[in-house]
């Protein structure tokens, strides 16, 4: 199984549909900009947002196969993809990338 480096590449909030929809939380989310994890057999890494996992790891699981290219040549390096978390109120975009 190849491994996998996730980015934290931008964290993007949406002050005006969170007052209008959301219902006031103490805590959201801990990603921080440029955070790095690193993946190993498809296990989620510490400290990764359960959430967020949940949208990456189809993705992940293809790349550790050593499978990519998704979307017929959607992104230039095709053992990656840009993708974010599916937090409508504060997405965060990940770059998802085969490091070995």
């Amino acid at each position: 199984m190849k491994k996998i480096r996730i980015t934290v590449m931008r964290i993007t909030q949406y002050a005006d549909l969170m007052a209008q929809y959301e219902n006031p939380i103490e805590h959201t989310c801990n990603m921080r900009l440029g955070q790095t994890f690193i993946v190993e057999n498809c296990a989620k890494p510490d400290g990764m947002c359960d959430s967020a996992w949940e949208t990456l790891l189809p993705f992940v699981r293809e790349l550790t196969e050593g499978r990519g290219n998704f979307f017929d040549g959607w992104m230039q390096n095709p053992y990656s993809a840009m993708l974010s978390c599916n937090d409508g109120f504060r997405p965060v975009s990940f770059y998802v990338e085969v490091v070995e």
